[in-house]
């Protein structure tokens, strides 16, 4: 599954979304696994009551070494949502709807080892379906509107990216295995599979999430996607800004400008700087005043990038 063949109708109407199960199969595998230094900072004030829960669910805590593979995870965890604009209790309809059977044909697939005997009972999903719906409760809905400020400003910067760097272009950075490799061909991973034509695909979607490595999502043969990590997921303490224009306009000013090649919105620079929301609107708006930067309005954000002046200003230091 290492290449996907894209018609090009289907590139063409592919589209990026948000999705809540994304967001919570990511937070997930932060609790059983975190990889990264923010994901171990991110786990600290939940990771108590999620063993908690464990403790108290023998299902669960055999289901959860059962559904993840090195580089694999369950189907069930990857279902590709059907809306355009999903809510979470609609993508855990979704799951809700699968038989016991299907979840343990997934966790087969997924490692090759016998599964445990609490995952051969009945009432499996019922399980699934209570892991997800604490996960999301206990640890993504009450940062829901952080998380989604961010995937939202992701996506609206990629999407004004289009028109001038193509699909080709956006894909290239999206996720480190992923690249547009022409001729229709689509690589989502470094899989050594037979290629997988998308002839019969009605959905191709890219889905932003808080994760340091993406996965595929599907619900064969019809929707497909793919989840990559978004920016902005953590601060980057390091300015990109030269030291010459800091002295000059100030370092925080200095910051956002040397940032602003690409379009950005405000609310994604306040994910990528770490200043507040009214902090970034002051200094774009003397950033705009001096000519330095310039904007357009792009769906519900605002986008701001530098003009060859700004461009001028980074490139010489100030």
């Amino acid at each position: 599954m290492g290449v996907w063949q894209v018609p090009s109708d289907l590139l063409a109407g592919s589209r990026f979304t948000v999705s809540p199960m994304v967001e919570t199969v990511a937070a997930l595998k932060a609790l059983i696994n975190p990889r990264t230094p923010w994901q171990r900072a991110w786990r600290e004030p939940y990771v108590d009551a999620f063993r908690r829960m464990l403790a108290a669910r023998p299902v669960v805590r055999a289901l959860l070494p059962a559904s993840f593979y090195p580089r694999w995870m369950a189907d069930f965890l990857t279902v590709a949502p059907a809306l355009p604009d999903p809510t979470f209790a609609s993508e855990l309809a979704t799951v809700a709807a699968l038989p016991d059977e299907r979840i343990r044909a997934d966790l087969r697939a997924t490692r090759p080892e016998p599964l445990a005997a609490e995952l051969l009972a009945d009432g499996l999903t019922a399980e699934v379906v209570g892991l997800l719906r604490w996960v999301w409760a206990h640890t993504v809905e009450p940062e829901w509107p952080e998380r989604e400020r961010r995937l939202r400003a992701d996506i609206v910067a990629r999407t004004a990216a289009l028109s001038t760097r193509g699909w080709a272009g956006v894909l290239a950075d999206l996720n480190r295995d992923m690249r547009w490799l022409g001729e229709g061909r689509l690589q989502i991973n470094d899989y050594p599979d037979p290629a997988l034509s998308l002839h019969r695909a009605e959905q191709l979607i890219f889905l932003p999430a808080h994760c340091p490595r993406g996965w595929v999502v599907w619900d064969l043969p019809t929707r497909f996607g793919m989840v990559y990590p978004a920016r902005g997921i953590l601060v980057d303490p390091t300015s990109p800004a030269p030291d010459g224009l800091a002295r000059l306009i100030g370092a925080n000013r200095a910051d956002i400008l040397a940032r602003l090649e690409s379009p950005l919105s405000t609310s994604h620079l306040v994910a990528l700087t770490g200043l507040s929301l009214g902090t970034v609107s002051d200094h774009l708006r003397v950033l705009l005043d001096a000519g330095a930067v310039d904007k357009r309005r792009s769906g519900r954000e605002v986008l701001y990038w530098r003009t060859p002046l700004g461009a001028a200003l980074v490139a010489t230091g100030g």
